[in-house]
């Protein structure tokens, strides 16, 4: 696959447009796929600008993202998930749930602005 990659602003332009069409011929007359793509919407890129800032493993309590990873939380909204480990801070609780989420051991829509009501699923 051949991906070109482009500013949503910027294909509009007639060059751009002219540049893609013939990017496209060229890719798929050799039988490969073609796609153009641009940023995320703008919610989305916050959500993971955000979740970005939880990436280091080395900055969560262990024992706390186990329990997390061995709870159901699969269907919970996030708000009532980080409530879900009471012997634990809830601010350490909430923190290594956006960890997993940044690790993708847990999915949720990042199209709205993350927030109590998002829904986690278990990734698969």
């Amino acid at each position: 696959m051949v991906v070109d990659v482009k500013p949503l602003q910027r294909l509009s332009r007639p060059e751009v447009a002219f540049t893609f069409d013939w990017t496209r011929r060229a890719v798929e007359s050799r039988g490969w796929e073609y796609e153009v793509w641009s940023e995320p919407p703008a919610a989305e890129l916050e959500n993971i600008r955000f979740l970005a800032g939880y990436r280091r493993d080395w900055l969560f309590n262990p024992e706390i993202l186990e329990a997390l990873r061995d709870a159901d939380l699969d269907g919970l909204p996030l708000g009532q998930a980080m409530g879900c480990l009471p012997d634990h801070p809830e601010p350490q609780v909430r923190s290594a749930i956006y960890h997993l989420l940044w690790k993708q051991a847990f999915v949720t829509d990042l199209d709205q602005p993350l927030g109590p009501s998002h829904i986690l699923r278990r990734s698969a």
